[in-house]
């Protein structure tokens, strides 16, 4: 079920005879392997591409030192209007896929983002997580 008013790529369930990626999900090398603390909330950014070309140029972006919010509002393929802010999201409510890469991100920021990757039936996600609780 999506959240109302929020993007629905992310939410599990919800976009237009799509069903979930076939392959699984990868946390990006950038994130730096750090292990978090189970959060039962996170309060997560994304970049939707629909193809991988476009995610690699997103993450090259982030790579020479692009905000994370600043590349959303260029790069995302979605209603990223809010720097690709999907804000606070419980366990549960996002798509299983995309759900199991951002819930071991640890928090960062926009300015100095460490995101993870995720494929699912929607198309590419690049993703960070702001805060956790």
């Amino acid at each position: 079920m999506a959240p109302k008013g929020k993007d629905k790529a992310a939410a599990g369930g919800a976009g237009k005879g799509k069903g979930k990626g076939k392959d699984a999900s990868k946390a990006d090398d950038d994130k730096g392997g750090a292990k978090v603390k189970g959060a039962q909330q996170i309060n997560v950014r994304h970049i939707l591409c629909e193809k991988h070309a476009r995610k690699e140029e997103v993450v090259a972006k982030l790579r020479d030192g692009g905000k994370f919010d600043e590349v959303a509002r260029e790069m995302s393929e979605d209603k990223a209007r809010a720097g690709g802010a999907l804000g606070w999201k419980r366990r549960g409510d996002l798509d299983p896929i995309f759900e199991a890469v951002a819930f071991e991100l640890e928090a960062s920021t926009v300015g100095n983002p460490k995101w993870g990757e995720a494929k699912t039936g929607f198309g590419y996600h690049v993703m960070m997580v702001e805060g956790r609780k």
